[in-house]
């Protein structure tokens, strides 16, 4: 394989190019997505809103200047909702989902964004952009908060059974990922384990744990095994373990900081003491809230494909929306895709 380009290398500039979001899937239809959008587009970037035309133009109507923003409505009588089968992409044509992902095969949108099924989202993908080569399996690629700023974690849910070999190059991938549109020169990578000594863990673990150490230098910089309380020391910037058991840290963290801000809620609240005391410790405390609100984030990558998927919560609101599709503009200008590929190219002969 084939080291990946300096993110200072030379790169033409690429022509602006659309979003296109699913604006009808998640839980909540229409109104967070359009308006998710339109504050995207405020910002700067061009969105391509896939849905029903009728209904889409009737929400974009309730926001005072959409019309002069660059929002485009392009039809799609389809949905794949969130109860149906992921497989049901492949016979409906005219689904939301499907038109993004064909948006982006076809060059007219830099990315698909999809607050809905996720399944249908990943299935949709892989059968429209296919993967980048060298790739098994494509990924889902998240970021959680942590001590340091915030921790990737891959594969949270596209993969329960994987092999040691899929997570050596999710390794590679979120590397690329994290240089090329985040910024950071060297990122340090880490496999889940139940210790941080070499020979802990599974099979999988021990197998996918050698395979990382002989690419330790080139192209990953492994740290080694970590475990579940370093995710959010953040002891490497880069965490890689298993579909199954990502999907379990992910929504254990997700669940876990709801419960803990309801305590704190709680706790502020007994008395008129500690009122007073929840008055001053609120700003601080909605900062902590920003930084661990899943919104904050967007969505999540999934990584591997040959186009550039996000894939958001249901249950997203319009300031996740905004915030996938500034992600999504900012993998496409970074040229992530082109940069993977080399990446994982064969090195030459």
């Amino acid at each position: 394989m084939s080291a990946e380009p300096p993110a200072s290398a030379a790169r033409t500039p690429r022509p602006p190019l659309p979003i296109a979001l699913d604006a009808v899937g998640g839980d909540h239809g229409a109104a967070p997505n359009v308006e998710g959008a339109v504050q995207a587009a405020r910002a700067g970037v061009p969105v391509l809103l896939v849905g029903p035309r009728v209904a889409l133009h009737a929400e974009l109507g309730k926001h005072a200047g959409s019309a002069s923003l660059p929002l485009t409505v392009v039809d799609a009588p389809d949905l794949i909702g969130m109860t149906e089968h992921a497989s049901d992409v492949r016979g409906r044509t005219g689904a939301s989902i499907n038109v993004c992902t064909r948006l982006v095969k076809e060059g007219r949108a830099a990315a698909a964004v999809s607050m809905g099924h996720s399944g249908a989202t990943m299935a949709s993908a892989l059968l429209t952009l296919g993967r980048v080569r060298g790739v098994d399996r494509p990924a889902i690629l998240t970021h959680l908060p942590s001590k340091k700023g915030f921790v990737t974690l891959l594969d949270v849910g596209a993969n329960a059974d994987v092999k040691p070999a899929y997570l050596a190059q999710w390794a590679r991938l979120a590397t690329v990922y994290l240089r090329v549109v985040e910024g950071q020169a060297d990122p340090t990578v880490g496999l889940l384990s139940i210790g941080e000594e070499d020979h802990k863990g599974s099979q999988l673990v021990l197998d996918a744990h050698a395979l990382l150490r002989a690419q330790d230098g080139h192209g990953i910089h492994f740290h080694g095994n970590v475990e579940g309380r370093d995710i959010f020391q953040g002891t490497t910037d880069i965490v890689v373990t298993d579909g199954f058991t990502g999907n379990v840290v992910l929504k254990l963290a997700e669940g876990e900081a709801k419960v803990l801000f309801g305590w704190v809620r709680d706790a502020l609240g007994g008395s008129l003491k500690t009122k007073l005391g929840g008055l001053l410790v609120r700003p601080a405390l909605r900062g902590l809230a920003e930084r661990m609100d899943p919104s904050t984030y967007g969505a999540s990558i999934l990584i591997g494909v040959r186009g550039l998927a996000f894939i958001g919560h249901g249950s997203a609101d319009a300031r996740a929306v905004k915030n996938a599709l500034l992600r999504a503009s900012r993998a496409h200008e970074a040229d992530l895709i082109e940069r993977l590929e080399a990446a994982l190219a064969p090195a030459p002969a």
